[in-house]
């Protein structure tokens, strides 16, 4: 069951990754390290995720209704998107920043780095620690600890970095930790954008369909399964659709058939919202996926709509 994190959760996270933004600022500016500065940028962007996250939850929790009869699910999929979009901007900025200043190096007060580092470092852990229950299985959740947990990384690497500074004058090593944390930070925001956008594109959700179509004639009256369709709601819900040709019976008996085949979608593969229609002969043959049959229809409609 997703679990859905609370107004409170969210709240103190914002005020985490607000306080952790102006210490690093400051500390950025004073020490002259852009590791520092643009993990501030990182957390800025960060309380506009966390905002942004909680009230698609809001969103997404409301009923279904006469205008949106699949409910408001797709909320926290945009937000997923819109959160994971936004890191990439920053990746792209970091690498920018990072590069102009292999050019032009600068000296680096390696002791200010890395206490204002720290000081990151145990927000950042405080508040992966409230977003973790419900990154699991909550694409937006996992977009907004995925912000929160990048940074903790970058002060662990800005650390790490503030340590070398102390003992070693090399003015390179702040643009390139900022280089390694802005891919890291790429790495783990490319796989959420692509389920997001797979999701959003109705594309079908990653279902055994010959081992549904075998399952679905081996009950009784099932003869054949053909012009299916799969989509998905969010991570979670999947709707499914479907036509079977059956033996010639009363409407009584055919509902029986699809109570079965309903139950046997939801407890063996997961599918929560479900839609059948039963045919004779028409369509048997058919494969499962019939894009030409489709194609043909949507021609139809249109010629029947004009």
């Amino acid at each position: 069951m997703k679990e859905r994190i609370t107004g409170q959760r969210f709240l103190a996270v914002t005020l985490l990754n607000v306080l952790i933004t102006v210490v690093e600022i400051i500390g950025g500016l004073i020490s002259g390290s852009l590791a520092l500065l643009s993990d501030a940028f990182h957390n800025m962007g960060d309380s506009f995720s966390i905002i942004l996250g909680y009230f698609a939850q809001q969103i997404g929790g409301r009923p279904e209704t006469r205008k949106s009869t699949y409910g408001y699910r797709r909320s926290e999929i945009l937000s997923a998107l819109t959160n994971s979009l936004l890191l990439v901007i920053i990746v792209i900025f970091l690498i920018g920043e990072a590069i102009q200043r292999l050019s032009h190096p600068q000296h680096i007060n390696g002791t200010i780095m890395m206490v204002v580092a720290i000081v990151g470092l145990v927000a950042n852990f405080l508040s992966a620690a409230l977003l973790h229950s419900g990154s699991h299985d909550n694409l937006n959740v996992k977009a907004t600890y995925l912000h929160v947990l990048s940074d903790a990384l970058s002060s662990v690497a800005v650390i790490i970095g503030g340590i070398i500074l102390i003992f070693v004058n090399v003015p390179w090593l702040d643009p390139l930790l900022t280089i390694a944390v802005a891919i890291y930070i790429a790495y783990e925001s490319l796989p959420i954008i692509n389920q997001t956008i797979r999701i959003l594109m109705q594309s079908s959700p990653d279902l055994d369909y010959e081992a549904i179509a075998k399952d679905l004639t081996s009950i009784d009256g099932v003869d054949a399964v053909h012009h299916v369709h799969a989509w998905m709601i969010d991570e979670h819900h999947i709707i499914f659709s479907a036509h079977l040709n059956c033996e010639d019976k009363p409407l009584s008996q055919i509902e029986q058939i699809y109570s079965q085949v309903e139950k046997l979608l939801r407890e063996k593969y997961g599918i929560c919202h479900i839609t059948l229609q039963a045919e004779c002969s028409r369509g048997k043959g058919e494969e499962l996926f019939n894009t030409v049959a489709d194609e043909r229809e949507m021609i139809n409609d249109h010629h029947i709509n004009k």
